[in-house]
C-alpha cells in the first residue's frame, strides 16, 4: 500500500531545497509543464530557494504555466491577503515566469460554477498538472478541501470552517475580516496531477502527518487520499516527522 516517499531533513530550509531540486529536475526534463502550487508558510523556504536558482541562472520558468489550488472568496487579486497577491509577492514578481500563464481561482468571480468549470479546463488545456505542491492544515486539510463526508472532486466553494479561519486570523486584522467561503481545486484535481509533493515542518504537524500516512483513509483526514497516489513526496523536517519511525 504504501509507496509514499518520505524524505527527511534538519530544518526547514533544507526542506526547500530538497523540494527545489524536484523542481529542477522537472523544469530540465520539461521545460514547459504546469506546476500545481500552494501558500502558506510551509512553502516559503521552497520559494526562497527558486528565486535564488532562477537569478542564478540555473532554472528557467519561461515556458512553464502554474495553477494554484485556491484562493478566498471575496478578495480581489491585489488584497495583501489574497493568494493571488502572495505568489506574486513570493515568487512570480521574481522569477522569469509569465504572469499570464499563472491561474489562481478568480476570488471576485460573479459566477462560481463558471468560475471553477473554466479553471479545471484551463488545466486540461495545459496537458495537466505535473507537479502539485500542498501543504497540510492540522485538520487534514489539502487546498481548502475541509474534513467532510465525501470527497469533492473538482474546483469548488467551500465554506471554511471556525479551525481554519482562526489559524489564518494571525494574517488579518481581526477574525471579522478572515473570509468565510474559499475557492479550492477538489481532491480529484488533486489526484490527477503526475506528482504531488507535500511539505510539513514543525512539530504542530507531526500527528496529521502520522494520520493522513499510516491512518486510515477518510475524507474526514483530506490528505489520506494522498496514499491512493501513484507517486508522491513528503519532505519534512524531522520536527514534522517525529511520530513515525
Amino acid at each position: 500500500m504504501h509507496h509514499v516517499k518520505i524524505i527527511r531533513c534538519a530544518t526547514p530550509e533544507e526542506v526547500g531545497k530538497r523540494a527545489a531540486d524536484m523542481y529542477t529536475a522537472l523544469l530540465q526534463e520539461k521545460p514547459a509543464c504546469l506546476l500545481g502550487l500552494a501558500t502558506g508558510s510551509t512553502p516559503l523556504p521552497l520559494y526562497r530557494e527558486l528565486v535564488k536558482r532562477c537569478e542564478a541562472g540555473e532554472l528557467d520558468f519561461s515556458r512553464v504555466r502554474s495553477a494554484n489550488l485556491d484562493e478566498y472568496k471575496g478578495l480581489s487579486g491585489d488584497h495583501p491577503q489574497s493568494y493571488r497577491y502572495f505568489m506574486n509577492t513570493n515568487l512570480f514578481d521574481h522569477i522569469n515566469i509569465d504572469k499570464a500563464r499563472t491561474i489562481v481561482p478568480d476570488g471576485l468571480t460573479s459566477d462560481v460554477e463558471a468560475m471553477c468549470e473554466a479553471y479545471e479546463e484551463k488545466i486540461e488545456e495545459w496537458g495537466g498538472i505535473d507537479l502539485q505542491l500542498l501543504g497540510i492544515g492540522h485538520d487534514g486539510h489539502i487546498g481548502f478541501n475541509e474534513p467532510c463526508d465525501t470527497f469533492v472532486g473538482k474546483t469548488h466553494e467551500v465554506e471554511l470552517e471556525e479551525l481554519t479561519r482562526e489559524a489564518n486570523k494571525r494574517f488579518f486584522n481581526s477574525i471579522d475580516e478572515v473570509p468565510t467561503a474559499a475557492y479550492t481545486m477538489g481532491i480529484g484535481t488533486v489526484m490527477s496531477a503526475r506528482k504531488v509533493l507535500l511539505v510539513a515542518t514543525g512539530k504542530d504537524k507531526a500527528e496529521i502527518v502520522k494520520k493522513s500516512f499510516f491512518g486510515p483513509v477518510t475524507p474526514m483526514v483530506p490528505a489520506s487520499i494522498l496514499q491512493f497516489h501513484p507517486d508522491v513526496t513528503v519532505i519534512a523536517d524531522e520536527a514534522a516527522l517525529s511520530l513515525i519511525d
